[in-house]
């Protein structure tokens, strides 16, 4: 098995830096079943295209998010595991989702989805996140819900959380 971290064109990029996760071998498949579209868009030189972002360092591979769960936002890169790290050190919160909602000035903004614990207000978590993480990664809307969409293996649901409407209710 090869592993392969690489950028926006294809190519490969250092250890330790952020980048899709590339994936060859004899068990990696070959192909989709009677599909080129989605064969050629998944499989490129042989490497088969995760859709993890990590690193490789010291050996290891680092898994950082998922691409698709990457948020831009006035032009930079937020990924949302980053920011629930972070917000789950908050003693009140017992689960958190961050998604990106669309946003007409940034292009997308930061959401977090929060389950509390008790009392909790948007702005309690927003001024959380002040001295722990850049300007940029705080959320600028906070919804709580009494739990979050999970599916039958507990993996949170974010594409439910990305339709609206989300109920802010607790």
């Amino acid at each position: 098995m090869a592993v392969r971290i690489a950028g926006p064109g294809h190519e490969a990029l250092p250890d330790g830096e952020d980048g899709q996760v590339l994936v060859r071998g004899d068990v990696v498949m070959s192909g989709y079943w009677h599909d080129e579209a989605a064969t050629s868009s998944t499989v490129v030189d042989g490497w088969l295209r995760t859709g993890d972002l990590g690193h490789l360092a010291d050996g290891y591979l680092y898994l950082t998010d998922r691409l698709k769960d990457v948020i831009i936002t006035g032009g930079s890169n937020v990924y949302p595991r980053e920011v629930e790290e972070v917000l789950l050190t908050h003693p009140g919160m017992s689960e958190v989702a961050v998604i990106g909602v669309p946003d007409p000035e940034w292009g997308e903004s930061i959401r977090a989805v929060v389950v509390a614990e008790g009392p909790l207000s948007a702005a309690d978590v927003i001024d959380f996140c002040r001295t722990r993480l850049a300007s940029f990664k705080k959320p600028r809307d906070v919804v709580f819900l009494q739990q979050l969409p999970q599916n039958a293996t507990g993996k949170v649901l974010k594409r439910d959380l990305r339709e609206p409407p989300l109920d802010n209710s607790r």
